[in-house]
């Protein structure tokens, strides 16, 4: 708790030194992924502030009877992510930098004395919400095709963890479907080798496994990252790349993967011979891309995942006991997510209001999603993990680090079918999930 109010302390005193950087919102420079330059010292972050009203039931219950949860309607107030990022150079291609992220408002909680209790002390928690070192890591630059990076880091699969700055995508929220199936921001302790080579750039990740236990039928692999635990479990490992191609101007393309195995990767007994040949390997494909010219920005995605052995995960998650770090859920062996949006910025139209570097854009988005598309013979597929988002909106821009954003969108979830007392099928459908949002971010470095 002390060191927590330090470091807020310290953020408190060291802010108002620095103003600002102008840097490019559209094409993602806000943060840099390289090792500092110009300056020893750089300090820098993005930080969300929201509010939703959703025109749907939050029920736990919504998808078993969705009948009785029609015309419901539920408001919310969020700090989705608020990050600190300081990086040092010290010369000769060293370099560190750490990032600690606040998520949902962090964490609070506090002791008090209860006087309908007898005068007892009593722990309460005043707000939930996640506090996590999100990269430290520790660099030696070769040359700009030859870096080593070691430590905590950003695992760079999937158009979201590698471009996840608020002014990096339209929505009011990270996009829906890439936030679903795989973690994001994912980080994970491990080793980078990077580089850049005349519009090329490539990053290959050596790093733990996931964790099978916490594997679930709605987020697919995505509680698989981090440790409940103490310490990362490394007793299997895992590999994966990220290769960008921006030699057409104002284009960049992007593929990036992952493989690696998960169901040992865990601290319950898998002794039995049952479970002798299951390995829970996870493989993860993924394109992505961005463009940006003159009035319009230009963006899309598709990541496909694979986990074999999934339903044997899913008798072993079963099994386990209600205290443990498991969900217990049938879990698919195939999820996907891909989407794509596109922004117009009307104030390109006047010269005045663009050399004053402010944007307005107009964009629409589409999500498809499903974390149970394909599930082994046996475990139940829950249709409603599969769904389209639509989204429309604004991003005023009054300089390039920081967004006033507000959009409209519904989620359409996939029909299913139930009996009927003839013995045929009946098509049924989920209730729509519309909701409006509207947000403040800002992205970029504070330098002296």
């Amino acid at each position: 708790m002390h060191s927590k109010k330090s470091f807020l302390l310290l953020i408190v005193l060291i802010l108002p030194i620095f103003s600002i950087a102008q840097t490019d919102a559209v094409s993602g420079a806000s943060i840099p992924a390289s090792a500092p330059t110009g300056t020893h010292l750089q300090i820098g972050g993005y930080g969300e502030a929201v509010m939703s009203r959703n025109f749907f039931s939050d029920n736990y219950l919504r998808y078993k009877n969705p009948d009785l949860y029609k015309n419901e309607q539920h408001g919310r107030f969020d700090l989705p992510h608020v990050v600190f990022w300081i990086s040092y150079d010290f010369g000769r291609g060293w370099s560190v930098a750490s990032e600690i992220e606040f998520e949902h408002g962090g964490t609070e909680s506090a002791v008090e004395i209860e006087e309908e209790e007898g005068g007892e002390y009593e722990s309460e928690i005043e707000r939930g919400g996640e506090v996590a070192l999100e990269q430290f890591w520790v660099q030696k630059s070769f040359t700009p095709a030859l870096n080593i990076r070691l430590g905590h880091i950003i695992v760079p699969v999937g158009a979201t963890n590698a471009h996840h700055m608020p002014t990096e995508y339209f929505g009011v929220y990270r996009p829906e479907g890439e936030n679903t199936i795989i973690p994001c921001t994912w980080h994970e302790t491990g080793i980078s080798f990077w580089g850049e080579v005349k519009g090329w750039r490539y990053e290959i990740m050596f790093l733990a496994g996931l964790d099978a236990d916490r594997f679930n039928s709605k987020g697919w692999i995505h509680d698989g990252a981090g440790s409940p635990y103490e310490f990362k479990i490394g007793t299997s490992y895992a590999g994966a790349f990220r290769i960008d191609n921006s030699s057409v101007p104002g284009l960049r393309l992007s593929l990036s993967g992952y493989v690696g195995n998960s169901f040992n990767n865990t601290l319950y007994n898998h002794s039995h011979s049952r479970w002798e040949k299951v390995r829970g390997t996870v493989s993860i494909g993924a394109f992505d891309f961005a463009y940006s010219h003159r009035r319009f920005v230009i963006r899309g995605n598709i990541t496909y995942g694979h986990l074999s052995d999934s339903k044997m995960i899913t008798a072993f998650n079963a099994n386990m006991s209600g205290s443990s770090v498991s969900s217990r859920q049938p879990v698919a062996s195939d999820a996907i997510a891909a989407g794509g949006e596109i922004g117009f910025d009307f104030f390109s139209l006047s010269p005045k209001l663009s050399e004053r570097g402010q944007r307005f854009f107009l964009f629409g988005r589409y999500d498809y999603y499903d974390s149970m598309l394909k599930t082994a013979e046996g475990v139940a597929r829950k249709k409603w993990c599969g769904r389209q988002r639509f989204a429309a909106g604004i991003n005023y821009m009054p300089i390039k680090n920081i967004a006033l954003k507000a959009e409209y969108a519904i989620g359409i979830l996939n029909p299913y079918t139930v009996s009927t007392e003839s013995g045929g099928l009946q098509t049924c459908r989920y209730n729509n999930e519309p909701s409006i949002s509207i947000g403040i971010t800002y992205s970029g470095l504070f330098e002296k």
